[in-house]
């Protein structure tokens, strides 16, 4: 492992269960313990569990929270109360995406923003550039929190034994701080990036090994397993949810990507302006969802093009889909192209590999 590399709290204990190692967004992450395909069947059919704690955790305070939020982000954080979530992106000057993130409500001046790793740093620096005029107070507590993502529709029945909370109550995108396993103040919280339904629980590096353990043998009825980076990969992109650096970046609108339900013109925001021009008079390109039709499994970079052979774009993320034995990917093409039923090629090994657009999700439950 180099030097320079962060680890996470639990970081001994996926090498102590032979998990794969490997450097992902500048931390010595597990990508897999016993194989992607069964670490996405667990999470799909029963349950798994991810340590994610390389994302970081930025806390908003002070009178103008809101007021800062509402300029910094693209959705309408007015429209949250204590205990709700939203999903947004911070947009930068140029019309494209700093992050995307999570917004947590625990008061109208108390926020816990959830951002990607590879981006803790130009995002902090992007959100001090804002502070000026905003009676706000910015916190940057990654190194302090460890992120447990449990997964998957037996998610809620393993989690219930270590809470006398009813789990069942917590509505998508809603949280409560609360005891779970002994362990004080744990933010469990109805959120995940599978599609499979589940918990994801912050917890202070200190507790984060107790519930771990506590989790595992807890879930170990309900056939939950620990699952790496690899699945996780997979089980969003079969929801055809967007990785930043992927399939979103500083280039990339998020009317092209298909997030204008969280793009509100209800308020004044980075590049609003820019925005609800395109929202008027339409983008010139969109993030599509396709299944190959021939053998071939397109990956992040390949060209697509059109079937005269042009470029016409390229595949953001791409995989084969474990839960539909499809070789499945997303990517950016000219508008007139992205319509469901429209078939371009993607270049696999110097072949024009024929694919079709299809209607996201690619799983469907």
């Amino acid at each position: 492992m180099s030097n320079d590399l962060k680890s996470t709290a639990l970081e001994q204990i996926h090498i102590n269960l032979g998990a794969k190692m490997v450097p992902f967004a500048g931390y010595n992450m597990p990508v897999q313990y016993n194989g992607l395909k069964l670490e996405h069947a667990a999470v799909r059919e029963a349950a798994g569990m991810f340590d994610v704690s390389h994302m970081g955790e930025f806390f908003v305070t002070g009178p103008d929270a809101l007021a800062f939020l509402q300029k910094v982000t693209t959705n309408d954080v007015s429209k949250l109360i204590p205990g709700k979530i939203q999903y947004s992106c911070m947009p930068n000057e140029t019309g494209g995406i700093v992050d995307d993130l999570l917004v947590y409500c625990f008061s109208a001046e108390h926020f816990l923003l959830v951002v990607n790793a590879s981006n803790l740093e130009k995002d902090w620096n992007h959100l001090q550039g804002y502070t000026k005029g905003f009676d706000v107070v910015l916190v940057n507590d990654s190194d302090k929190y460890s992120l447990l993502a449990v997964q998957g529709p037996k998610a809620t029945s393993l989690l219930q034994k270590l809470t006398k909370e009813n789990l069942s109550e917590i509505k998508y995108y809603n949280f409560i701080i609360s005891e779970m396993s002994g362990v004080q103040d744990v933010i469990i919280s109805a959120t995940g990036y599978t599609g499979s339904g589940g918990f994801e629980l912050y917890v202070s590096n200190d507790q984060v090994e107790k519930l771990w353990h506590d989790v595992i043998e807890a879930g170990a009825e309900f056939g939950l397993i620990p699952a790496g980076l690899g699945a996780r990969d997979t089980l969003r992109l079969e929801m055809g949810m967007c990785l930043y650096g992927n399939d979103i970046d500083d280039s990339t609108s998020p009317l092209e990507a298909g997030l204008g339900w969280i793009t509100k013109f209800t308020k004044d925001f980075v590049s609003s302006d820019t925005f609800a021009q395109q929202k008027e008079q339409g983008v010139h390109q969109k993030l599509v969802g396709f299944e190959m039709i021939d053998r071939g499994i397109p990956r992040h970079g390949y060209e697509i093009v059109n079937l005269q052979g042009s470029i016409i774009g390229r595949v953001t993320s791409g995989t084969n889909s474990p839960s539909t034995g499809k070789n499945i990917g997303m990517g950016y093409v000219p508008i007139e192209f992205a319509v469901v039923g429209s078939e371009f090629a993607v270049v696999i090994r110097n072949k024009h590999i024929k694919a079709i657009i299809v209607k996201l999700p690619f799983y469907k439950k």
